[in-house]
């Protein structure tokens, strides 16, 4: 019932050929839908629309944008940049660490010598 609610999504044929030149130029299809916030399945559909409007069509394959005119991918996780920053972060908070358990082993060995044990 909540879906006959909700408003059909309508998507350019401009738009459809872009996503389904992005797959036919090596991409998975999992990636263009996660890229465009979409489902696969949808994703899926268009690619066999595009071959069925190819095969409908004189023969001739299924238009495709030039890698040119084609949107650039975008990033889904963190950029490069943000990843080095979060690397050298790690870095320095494990080089505190190794610090500190040096200090607790040091201090352990001398508490175990002031007792007499070890």
């Amino acid at each position: 019932m909540a879906e006959s609610n909700r408003q059909r999504r309508l998507f350019p044929d401009a738009f459809k050929l872009e996503a389904v030149a992005a797959i036919r130029g090596g991409r998975s299809v999992s990636a263009v839908a996660a890229e465009l916030g979409l489902p696969d399945r949808l994703v899926r559909a268009w690619l066999r629309w595009a071959e069925g409007r190819a095969a409908a069509g004189s023969g001739a394959p299924a238009p495709t944008l030039p890698t040119a005119q084609a949107a650039p991918a975008r990033r889904v996780g963190p950029s490069p940049a943000d990843q080095a920053a979060e690397i050298g972060r790690l870095r320095r908070e494990l080089d505190r660490v190794r610090m500190e358990r040096d200090i607790l082993k040091q201090a352990a060995l001398i508490f175990g010598q002031a007792t007499g044990r070890r």
